[in-house]
């Protein structure tokens, strides 16, 4: 166990899977009734439904009874709360959640428990397509009981690469077609599924060979990002270094693959956006 893993952190992880598991369920009975759903605006191109204000009221309520004194820093309820003081929840309740409305069928649960900006424990609930991948700080990835590997894939040609295409700042899409034209033409392929948290969960379940988006906020990869590393792959921002809970570019692979990639994606040396 390293000096920054908790003695907690499997208890923590065990409230996290629960409180995914209740709000999995409410998302599932949502589903049935999707099409008559409520859409509200955050912004032009992102909504959200009283399905992820539900989800994310029922991990509160569960998070909070069984870790007492934690925080929540939630997309829907608290996204004001910063992820890198104290002990926090970070929850994406409905990841996915243009996916859910059209009743396409990748969104998840999102949950990571962190101290002092150090992912502790994580959590993926796959609502749709099933499957509760899990870690703990130095004691490896799971999805249900078996352990997760990243892919050992070393080959550029034999890649199979995720991303996020910008849509709320769309003050980035050139750079990021310049980003995507450098690698379409040397990899097997390139995947936009609209879930980031399951993005990275394919990384570490070896079916990403990679995956990047030039913005994302904490709730969207703080889970993502220890499941990665700790299926054995590597998680950086733009320029190599470590991801930071807080949000911004992200950048994960493999290991075997990252230092080509960020030279692929780095080419054209025009700043990345900055965490709002």
């Amino acid at each position: 166990m390293t000096s920054s893993a908790h003695p907690k952190r499997q208890d923590w992880r065990d409230a996290a899977i629960a409180a995914a598991d209740t709000a999995a369920r409410f998302i599932t009975h949502e589903a049935m009734s999707h099409r008559t759903l409520t859409w509200e605006e955050k912004s032009a191109t992102d909504f959200v439904s009283r399905v992820d204000v539900g989800a994310e009221e029922r991990i509160r309520d569960m998070i909070t009874m069984r870790i007492p004194g934690i925080r929540m820093v939630g997309e829907e309820l608290s996204a004001d709360a910063h992820p890198n003081e104290g002990l926090v929840a970070i929850v994406d309740p409905l990841d996915g959640t243009t996916n859910f409305l059209h009743g396409f069928p990748n969104y998840c649960v999102s949950i990571c428990i962190a101290l002092d900006g150090v992912p502790q424990a994580a959590v993926v609930h796959d609502v749709a397509r099933g499957g509760v991948l899990h870690a703990t700080a130095s004691d490896g990835a799971f999805v249900d009981s078996s352990r997760l590997r990243v892919s050992t894939t070393g080959t550029p040609a034999r890649a199979l690469i995720g991303t996020g295409i910008p849509f709320k700042d769309v003050s980035h899409a050139d750079r990021y077609l310049r980003q995507l034209g450098r690698l379409m033409p040397i990899i097997s392929g390139v995947r936009r599924a609209g879930s980031a948290a399951l993005d990275l969960s394919d990384v570490a379940r070896g079916r990403f060979d990679g995956f990047w988006e030039l913005f994302l906020h904490p709730w969207d990869l703080a889970a993502g990002v220890l499941l990665v590393r700790e299926a054995g792959g590597r998680v950086t921002d733009l320029e190599g270094r470590n991801a930071r809970l807080a949000g911004g570019p992200i950048v994960a692979s493999n290991g075997i693959l990252h230092d080509w990639f960020l030279d692929m994606l780095n080419d054209d040396a025009v700043p990345a956006p900055n965490p709002a």
